[in-house]
């Protein structure tokens, strides 16, 4: 193999590709990026077994070949390369020679042959969405999984296509999170993506109106991301009745700036700690919802006066769980619904309803 490229292409291009790259494995082989030069282009692929990332780099292919070369090495090294051209050849040996500029490096590659094929599938559904849509929902409900490997299911997020609308739901057992977006598609499906695959194709996608093509299998999926393939497996299993968790009455709602709610529950957060973990304290009651905390390292209190619908409440919540709700829902306003003081707090938009968050009170210490 013998190919020219520019540096900046080829380092971008390792960069994203590694993330799919084992750390430690046993086959020594998954610990690189296989390099293919055919045709027009290289093409370049990290794999771990479960998530795998592909691209292509425009390159001028001398001669054409194959080989696998340590990921971590080759990216150091083209990164501090001098110049914009890069020279990769490789002999016989595997010996990889890397020339830029006045710099060479001579470094041991291994076989192709080696190397893992990534997972090939037939399409069985398949959706195309607006990069920055898909980019907003996956960031605002991948928060909410579960990294509790003893129920598989819940470590990924359900995507569920129907009557023109794509949503994504994510549960852990203490919070939920929804996103829902009108798209063109006459599919009816339902697939479970892993949330760390859904974290690769976030790093990779940007708020540009690029289509994103999702092509679905039954038991993989890939993500077409501009140059990129990010490939991954699905997970397969029963994934919760999410609307019958929903609650279905709402005692006491109210209206209130999303930033205002944040930053107090923020000045309640202070007095806890990865060792100390206390509720919030919350009493909604003569329009002012008086939240308080009290842990090992002292007690404060605050008062939001805003207008209140319907009965008093008391009810604690887990502080950080609160707060990744509230951030990801990118409205200025936020409604609240609350059933009583053992129902989940329900958060959504003021108007229409394109997410949903619940979070499960944290049962207060005075209560019976």
């Amino acid at each position: 193999m013998k190919i020219t490229c520019l540096r900046t292409d080829l380092a971008s291009a390792i960069s994203n590709v590694s993330r799919a790259v084992s750390t430690k494995a046993t086959i020594p082989a998954l610990e690189g990026v296989l390099l293919k030069a055919y045709g027009e282009s290289l093409n370049i692929s990290g794999y771990n077994l479960e998530i795998g990332i592909t691209t292509d780099v425009e390159a001028t292919i001398i001669k054409e070949g194959e080989i696998v070369l340590s990921a971590r090495l080759f990216l150091d090294i083209v990164r501090k390369l001098p110049e914009e051209i890069v020279t990769i050849e490789t002999d016989d040996r595997m010996v990889t020679y890397i020339t830029c500029g006045k710099v060479d490096y001579q470094i041991v590659g291994m076989s192709s042959v080696e190397y893992p094929d990534l997972p090939t599938f037939q399409q069985t559904d398949g959706i195309t969405v607006n990069s920055k849509v898909l980019r907003d929902m996956i960031r605002q409900t991948v928060y909410a999984v579960s990294d509790n490997t003893s129920k598989p299911i819940y470590t990924g997020s359900l995507y569920e296509i129907k009557s023109g609308v794509l949503r994504i739901v994510a549960i852990d057992g203490f919070r939920m999170a929804i996103r829902s977006e009108n798209v063109e598609s006459e599919s009816s499906t339902a697939f479970v993506v892993p949330g760390k695959t859904q974290l690769e194709v976030l790093k990779l996608l940007t708020e540009d109106d690029e289509q994103i093509e999702i092509i679905v299998g039954q038991r993989h999926i890939t993500f077409k991301i501009n140059s990129y393939s990010v490939i991954s497996r699905l997970i397969e299993g029963t994934f919760l009745d999410y609307k019958s968790t929903i609650p279905s009455n709402n005692k006491t709602e109210l209206v209130i700036n999303t930033r205002m709610m944040i930053d107090s529950v923020e000045r309640m957060s202070l007095l806890n700690s990865d060792r100390i973990q206390s509720p919030v304290r919350c009493k909604f009651m003569d329009d002012e919802i008086r939240l308080s905390c009290a842990s090992a390292v002292g007690r404060a209190n605050d008062v939001i006066s805003v207008p209140i619908i319907g009965e008093s409440v008391e009810i604690g919540f887990n502080n950080r769980y609160m707060l990744e709700a509230l951030k990801n829902t990118d409205t200025d306003e936020v409604k609240l619904v609350l059933n009583g003081p053992i129902s989940p707090i329900v958060i959504k938009p003021v108007k229409g309803d394109s997410f949903l968050s619940i979070v499960v009170p944290v049962r207060l210490a005075n209560e019976g």
